[in-house]
């Protein structure tokens, strides 16, 4: 019996055929009619998808039936060492350094002891025109979740 494609092998193949064929990650959110930044990290190995939703990007792309069985396993989210030192990804590391402790504090003033979950969670990324260079706007929507005793 052959092994089922790691989630990594999977979101290598969606990406060099995304690339290849000239589409963009909007566009493959737009065939599955699912948020933009949830497909991305679904199809890059974070989320599992439906075997539906598999199967019609798998079909989009022109990939077999091993990567949409891939994409709709449940993942070990998480992500490398080596990506973690990407630029992109430690700058996010760094501003959650910087305005983590700030972001907590406002949580805990505003709404009491708790969290935001990550689970219950919804990230918007959006393009902001600005003279002196556009903006990266990301929203980070995340149910508050009080701790209970």
């Amino acid at each position: 019996m052959t092994p089922i494609m790691p989630k990594h092998d999977a979101a290598a193949h969606v990406d060099s055929a995304r690339i290849r064929q000239g589409r963009t990650w909007a566009e493959l959110a737009d065939h599955l009619g699912a948020p933009l930044v949830w497909t991305t990290a679904a199809l890059l190995g974070q989320h599992p998808m439906t075997a539906e939703q598999a199967r019609s990007v798998c079909d989009l792309l022109g990939l077999d039936e091993a990567v949409a069985e891939s994409l709709a396993l449940q993942p070990s989210r998480g992500t490398p060492p080596e990506v973690m030192a990407d630029p992109t990804i430690y700058r996010f590391t760094e501003a959650l350094s910087v305005y983590g402790p700030a972001l907590k504090a406002l949580i805990h003033e505003e709404f009491g002891d708790g969290i935001m979950s990550a689970i219950n969670f919804t990230v918007d990324f959006a393009r902001r025109p600005d003279p002196d260079g556009d903006r990266v706007v990301i929203t980070l929507d995340g149910k508050f979740l009080d701790y209970r005793w």
